[in-house]
């Protein structure tokens, strides 16, 4: 990694407390990467106060603690960290969708749920017992946020999550683009991010994809239904381009799998005949849904047609995206790499996958130093110069 001018940011205060950072086993891999960052940052940061008490322990080899979840045959588990945490501003990430870990359930091989992440994120706040000096819990994808509200008898999953949290002492709490930002109203007195990765979506387009006109003429940006219609109208606005948008019509008359059924998706905007469109959502579950827009759009002669996601669930797996990148349904699929992603993916040739490790290291550091996060949360002027480096051949 090398340090370049976008890494270096002006830190002038003083650190709320000496840095650590927890990455629960599913989020190994990402923590590391973080860590690596702000390794080599510190190490070469110059600051006028670098010889006070409150710059002990800045610059380390790791700011990652050592700490573990072993289990018992039982399939049960205890949260063990194995060095201090007194005083420290604690940053523990978690992946709460990583269902390759396994753990021993008599003698069976178990995947672990998003109930088993949950589980040892608050087994390790409890193994902290109050010490550290602040908690910031970062999970990207947010526990439970499918079950945002309440629309019959039914349980309020994620509400209960956030509130349980911070009953447990945990001050802060970041996620990237909560299926409803509204969940926050749940813990109202607390610390709440919902951040998006428009900037690295685009990074990652410009980068992979070369002969691309950014106007309203030739490109367009789609919301694949209502509910994320924000999302879209940002990326939207800040490149200039119009923005269309499906509704889901449903037969309100029946029920199939537990919800109505989709009659026909019915689109919204101005004509999509011969231009790139962006589809921009929060996640990718089946994919069927997303599929399913980019057959209508390809009806209405779109050109090349290109999905932002942050999150690549792909439950049922990777077959129906090969199947529609052969027929040049899809040309690329980007999500980010706040969730596990499987080697079978990270191969496929429609693929692009957006590193966000660096931009939450920049969060993490900045909070450490209480500095205000605002102009990482809102990435405009960062994505205008990169669009003006790509028209200028330089990306």
């Amino acid at each position: 990694m090398s340090t370049s001018k976008e890494d270096v940011r002006n830190l002038e205060s003083i650190p709320v407390g000496a840095l650590g950072i927890i990455p629960l086993e599913g989020c190994r891999h990402l923590g590391e990467k973080v860590n690596q960052y702000l390794v080599e940052w510190r190490a070469t940061r110059e600051h006028e106060h670098t010889d006070t008490l409150a710059f002990a322990d800045y610059k380390r080899e790791t700011f990652i603690l050592n700490a573990k979840v072993p289990r018992f045959g039982s399939g049960e588990a205890k949260g063990v960290i194995l060095e201090s945490v007194r005083g420290t501003d604690l940053y523990i990430l978690v992946d709460v969708g990583n269902y390759s870990l396994t753990y021993s359930l008599f003698g069976k091989e178990n995947h672990m749920s998003p109930d088993d992440h949950y589980q040892d994120l608050k087994r390790i706040i409890a193994a902290v017992g109050g010490k550290a000096r602040r908690i910031t819990v970062i999970m990207p994808f947010l526990y439970e946020s499918r079950q945002h509200k309440r629309t019959t008898r039914e349980s309020l999953d994620c509400a209960i999550a956030l509130q349980e949290l911070v009953a447990m002492g945990v001050d802060n709490i970041i996620t990237f683009d909560a299926h409803d930002p509204r969940v926050q109203n749940a813990i109202p007195l607390n610390g709440f991010e919902t951040i998006q990765a428009s900037y690295q979506f685009i990074k990652g387009l410009l980068e992979n994809i070369k002969d691309l006109k950014i106007d309203a003429d030739h490109m367009m940006i789609i919301s694949p239904d209502e509910g994320g219609m924000n999302r879209a109208i940002y990326i939207a606005n800040v490149l200039g381009l119009d923005m269309g948008m499906f509704y889901k019509r449903r037969d309100y008359t029946q029920v199939v799998n537990g919800r109505n059924p989709i009659v026909a998706h019915e689109f919204l905007g101005s004509d999509v005949a011969g231009k790139d469109v962006i589809i921009v959502d929060d996640m990718i579950s089946s994919g069927d849904s997303v599929i399913d827009v980019a057959k209508e759009l390809k009806a209405r002669k779109a050109n090349r047609i290109f999905v932002f996601s942050t999150f690549g669930l792909f439950t049922s797996g990777l077959k129906r995206f090969d199947e529609a990148y052969e027929k040049g349904i899809i040309t690329r699929v980007l999500t980010t790499n706040l969730i596990f992603q499987t080697p079978e993916l990270l191969a496929k040739e429609w693929y692009i996958s957006c590193d966000l490790s660096k931009y939450i290291a920049f969060i993490i550091d900045t909070l450490n130093h209480d500095t205000s996060i605002s102009d990482l949360l809102n990435p405009s002027e960062r994505i205008q110069r990169l669009v003006n480096r790509y028209k200028n051949g330089e990306v």
